[in-house]
């Protein structure tokens, strides 16, 4: 059976819902304190695993599509990824705001001393850019180019999972765990890896002639 435009919205729509129902849940959690005893850290750990399973959520919506041979569910690709941003938004803002007290200056000194923000932040970067351009507008005037910075995902992919392994100081499994699904994703991609390599050592042939 292949999946009409109706199934499509139903499917966005209960994406939508799922989320929201998750928003609600932080909401809550943050209103009757059951965040735990460090409640800034685990605001953090709420939104920042929330950015990471809806990133590792949207990069498994081409492999299923590809399985099933259903194209269309690559229609929802571009809502979880927006969430997946929208979490990651939230995980800086509480970083920004109850970790550092919006010092902005402190911001640089952080990210230089500290390797797992300095990750952190370039998965932050490459999730904003990404939905920056998200749009058909953007994707048009960026071309070509649009598929070439929409492919850094796979580094957030990898960079983000390593951000949550080194921010514990233990139970180092869960990140663990994230690191894992992360090569295994990349690792159903390995056509797509392999076709770039050719075109990678053209490109370097035309540049040294």
């Amino acid at each position: 059976m292949r999946l009409t435009p109706n199934h499509i919205f139903y499917l966005k729509v209960a994406i939508h819902t799922v989320s929201l129902s998750f928003v609600g849940l932080l909401i809550w959690l943050v209103i009757t304190e059951g965040l735990g005893a460090d409640p800034v850290q685990g605001l953090s750990h709420f939104t920042g695993k929330a950015a990471l399973n809806t990133l590792i959520i949207t990069m498994l919506v081409s492999p299923v599509a590809k399985h099933f041979k259903q194209a269309a569910i690559m229609k929802v690709r571009r809502v979880i990824g927006l969430y997946s941003f929208f979490w990651a938004g939230l995980h800086l803002l509480g970083y920004i705001t109850l970790d550092l007290g919006f010092d902005w200056g402190l911001i640089g000194s952080e990210i230089v001393s500290r390797p797992y923000l300095a990750i952190g932040a370039i998965s932050w970067v490459i999730l904003f850019l990404l939905t920056l351009t998200s749009n058909q507008y953007l994707q048009r005037q960026l071309g070509k180019r649009w598929q070439t910075l929409h492919n850094t995902v796979y580094i957030a992919l990898v960079l983000s999972p390593i951000h949550y392994y080194w921010s514990v100081k233990s139970d180092i499994i869960e990140p663990t765990i994230y690191i894992g699904i992360s090569i295994l994703l990349l690792a159903l991609r390995w056509k797509t890896f392999k076709r770039w390599l050719p075109q990678a050592s053209t490109r370097k042939k035309v540049a040294t002639n």
